[in-house]
């Protein structure tokens, strides 16, 4: 039986597949701004699971996969990772929010993550993975506000809006994935989306005249095929083996990869700032992997005393009557 606590113990393999995930979504920001230059924003938000949507179905036919009797789980992680946050952010990126600093907000995200195994996955972490924890989500936000000026843009609320939809998504689909393989619950949730994301797609693509650059083309098949297809195979993988709150910190790595990324695709800038918050944010994944490991103490208890001890039983047969410690 697979334990949901935060105290399992470390498994490099399902770390590793949490690691592939976010190596892939790391990279999301930086593609959807190639994408904005020829592209609509909500095209690219719904329009990628439309059409990788495609793949999906063709992979469960091939398998000949049934449909989970789950269908409602299904459509709660998709209402966040195949709408919510794709959307969201892609507005917000569209409204001018840099790559670098949609990172850093985003850095929220594992946060949001860890609350959200716990409501809906029934996880319960440690003490010290929440302290450990809410010290990154502190970082993250210290450093947001000190680039923002003290205060949230417009776009800010978007992407906390997606963060927040995005955590649920990532907590519902790992728990389905931890009674089948993850790429069946990545696949279901793109089919059962259809009617939704293929009308739309088919409307913005009609109303919306989208210029297909070569670097739109490039960044629109990048959060098709990784961001929202192949990137949540290892994810939910990793999410369902090590445990939804533990695993999820990992995440805390993503801002970090995507101001590198952002650096050496967009030209945004990387200051000493930035260094010495990745810095403190790597301090706290290393903290929330060890604060999951820690043993549990157990209090030795003392020798249980029976109600029956001290008392001569009423048959008056002593034989094998204890009699209380000196």
């Amino acid at each position: 039986m697979r334990d949901n606590d935060s105290a399992t113990a470390l498994d490099p393999i399902a770390l590793l597949l949490a690691f592939g995930g976010v190596l892939s979504f790391s990279f999301t920001f930086p593609a959807t701004v190639f994408a904005l230059e020829g592209l609509d924003p909500y095209l690219i938000g719904i329009g990628r699971a439309a059409f990788v949507a495609v793949p999906a179905a063709i992979a469960l036919a091939c398998a000949r996969a049934r449909l989970p009797r789950e269908p409602r789980g299904l459509l709660l992680a998709g209402l966040g990772t195949i709408v919510g946050f794709p959307v969201l952010s892609s507005v917000a990126l569209g409204l001018g929010a840099s790559a670098s600093h949609s990172a850093v907000v985003i850095g929220l995200l594992p946060a949001a993550t860890a609350v959200a195994a716990v409501l809906f996955a029934g996880e319960r972490p440690a003490p010290g993975f929440w302290r450990a924890a809410l010290a990154g989500a502190a970082c993250v936000t210290v450093f947001t506000l000190w680039q923002g000026g003290g205060s949230f843009a417009p776009a800010d609320l978007l992407l906390v809006g997606a963060l927040l939809l995005g955590a649920v998504g990532y907590a519902e689909g790992a728990r389905l994935a931890r009674s089948r393989p993850a790429w069946q619950v990545v696949c279901w949730a793109l089919v059962l989306y259809t009617p939704l994301t293929v009308p739309v797609t088919a409307y913005l693509l009609a109303t919306t005249s989208p210029e297909w650059t070569p670097r739109a083309l490039g960044g629109f098949a990048y959060v098709s095929l990784f961001s929202m297809f192949l990137g949540f195979f290892a994810w939910y993988a990793g999410l369902a083996r090590a445990g939804i709150a533990k695993a999820g910190q990992i995440q805390l790595l993503q801002p970090l990869l995507t101001l590198g990324w952002a650096a050496l695709f967009l030209d945004d800038p990387f200051d000493p700032l930035t260094a010495v918050a990745a810095l403190a944010v790597l301090g706290c994944v290393a903290w929330t992997q060890r604060a999951s490991r820690a043993p549990r103490t157990v209090t030795p208890r003392g020798p249980s005393r029976s109600r029956t001890w001290g008392r001569v039983p009423r048959s008056g047969n002593l034989e094998g009557y204890r009699q209380p410690l000196a």
